[in-house]
């Protein structure tokens, strides 16, 4: 009995360990915070970036790095314009998305596939902050001195299958997001780094014209 009891004692404190993120601990008052993060997405009209992203793969010992310009416009407009090492260009607008890859070009509606509408949905969501309201998702908040962590772990059958969880990590100064982590089911994660933002500056409609 003794050792029945020890096992379900380690496997308690195993799964409280699991439910935290290392160098986060769990906030207190989610609705505090969920009133502050919504008011500072809701003062936020645009935003220009850099933007390096790293690519982990479990079949690569090297991780994969990229370089570009990332754009934002209020409500459903996002520009991201990979530079380096490869040229690829990605334009959301609204309900259709428009992809250049070297010569190749296509515009395609997330109305007709519902997997890719989820797909664009969570990067509009992660840079617009409506991701705390977003049902295909639970959230969970954590912070360190400097971040606030959101976790989201999908409960939507799409997502779900392509990702066990993403995390968006924010300033704690003004709520901007500096990081998203995608880590897919495979055990590969990609890393989005956003650097030398503006915000509220003028970000010109014709950025997001789909060819």
């Amino acid at each position: 009995m003794r050792k029945f009891f020890l096992i379900v004692i380690f496997a308690l404190i195993s799964e409280l360990a699991l439910s935290q993120i290392p160098g986060y601990s769990e906030i207190g008052n989610l609705e505090v915070f969920k009133k502050k993060f919504t008011e500072a997405a809701n003062k936020t009209s645009s935003i220009k970036s850099d933007f390096t992203q790293e690519k982990n793969m479990s079949m690569l010992s090297e991780k994969l790095v990229s370089k570009g310009k990332f754009e934002y416009k209020k409500e459903d407009k996002v520009r991201m314009e990979y530079l380096s090492p490869f040229k690829y260009l990605m334009i959301i607008n609204g309900s259709k998305v428009y992809i250049r890859d070297g010569q190749k070009e296509n515009t395609l509606s997330t109305s007709s596939n519902k997997i890719f509408k989820q797909v664009s949905g969570i990067m509009l969501d992660c840079v617009s902050g409506s991701m705390l309201t977003n049902p295909d998702f639970k959230i969970k908040i954590f912070e360190n001195k400097t971040d606030y962590l959101i976790e989201m772990i999908p409960v939507s059958k799409g997502i779900k299958d392509f990702f066990s969880k993403i995390h968006v990590i924010a300033d704690k100064s003004d709520y901007g997001v500096n990081r998203v982590e995608l880590i897919e089911l495979s055990g590969d994660v990609t890393v989005m780094h956003f650097t030398n933002k503006q915000l509220n500056t003028n970000v010109p409609d014709t950025d997001f014209y789909l060819h």
